[in-house]
């Protein structure tokens, strides 16, 4: 025969414990693994042992009887029917507790559903920023009956199989007692309400389709992958709830020679041996226009120059990153015959000087 657990152990409580602590307890495990929303296994055995153990803490009498016998003492009290514990069963004790909140939850105001959009943006306009306008559709409240469903003039009614309440009892005996059912109304679906004349735009649902043209504002400096929230642009929300909000991701196109970096931005330089050796003045490209370059002799492929407050806005705040410049030496791949010849002398100056 298996032994019984402490009460006092079930409920996770001392011996001291106040009656207000036996509430609280029992109402957080009750909770936790009432059958009806907790299907794991063991889950009701759990819930009818949190119960047997409230029923005999919170009465004085039983309690006074648990503390000096033990579970024996308990015998004289559990021989009778649950129903003689000041509950109506285990059902009734978990309604007195969650009953009313579970009612309010289903009648409570529901935010509207988010919506996502991706909308592709240039690397200039990621850079400076942009006004774009979407179009999107979504679940708006209904504009002839504001969102009621019922026709202009009249009134929902009150559901006549829940009497309003938006849920129904059902009542089954156990060997435990009483055991209350509590599920939502099938007829109103826990509305509490029914419509009698249903409005003939949306047919009673309150709701409608529409398509809408959104403006969007990308500011500047934004980077691939970034996503901005248009609050209340979601679908509409449902028994006076809020609407629910539009996320709108942006997907950067690449550039065709600039690469991002944070808020920097690189470019590759290619130079001719002349340049390099000699050194050059050239022309680049930068996101606004165009810039001269001074390219000192002597330079090193691989070389960074840095052209500061080139590069992206930053978000949010003032000043620019900056645009790096690396050089690159480009190799020719064909010479005319005057520049082989060339090529060749310095070849042999080279060879001359160790190759300096």
């Amino acid at each position: 025969m298996a032994t019984r657990r402490d009460y006092y152990e079930i409920l996770g409580l001392d011996r001291n414990a106040s009656d207000a602590e036996i509430k609280r307890a029992f109402r957080k495990l009750a909770f936790r693994y009432h059958p009806d929303h907790n299907h794991e296994d063991g889950a009701e055995e759990r819930f009818k042992e949190i119960s047997e153990a409230y029923e005999a803490l919170s009465d004085p009498e039983k309690r006074a009887a648990y503390d000096r016998f033990g579970h024996s003492g308990m015998e004289g009290f559990f021989g009778r029917d649950f129903e003689g514990f000041g509950f109506g069963g285990l059902g009734d004790i978990f309604d007195t507790f969650f009953g009313g909140m579970a009612s309010a939850t289903r009648q409570a105001p529901r935010r509207g559903a988010d919506l996502h959009y991706q909308i592709a943006i240039t690397f200039e306009e990621a850079a400076f920023g942009v006004d774009k306008e979407i179009n999107i559709s979504r679940i708006e409240n209904c504009s002839l009956c504001g969102g009621t469903g019922s026709k202009l003039g009249s009134n929902p009614l009150r559901c006549p199989n829940c009497n309003g309440s938006g849920r129904v009892r059902r009542v089954q005996q156990s060997i435990f007692g009483r055991f209350t059912n509590i599920t939502t109304c099938p007829q109103c679906q826990g509305e509490g309400r029914i419509i009698g004349e249903p409005c003939p735009q949306c047919r009673g649902k309150g709701k409608e389709g529409k398509r809408r043209t959104i403006s969007v504002k990308i500011p500047a400096g934004v980077e691939d992958s970034s996503q901005i929230r248009l609050t209340g642009e979601g679908e509409a929300g449902s028994r006076g709830g809020r609407a629910g909000n539009l996320y709108v991701s942006l997907a950067v196109k690449p550039h065709p020679y600039f690469v991002r970096d944070g808020d920097d931005i690189h470019f590759k330089l290619k130079v001719n041996f002349a340049q390099a050796v000699l050194g050059a003045e050239v022309e680049v490209p930068t996101l606004n226009d165009k810039t001269r370059l001074r390219i000192p002799a002597g330079s090193q492929t691989g070389r960074v120059f840095q052209l500061k407050g080139q590069g992206i806005p930053h978000l949010h705040r003032g000043g620019r990153g900056d645009l790096l410049v690396t050089l690159l030496l480009a190799t020719p791949k064909s010479l005319s015959k005057r520049q082989r010849q060339l090529f060749e002398e310095l070849a042999q100056s080279f060879d001359s000087d160790k190759g300096e």
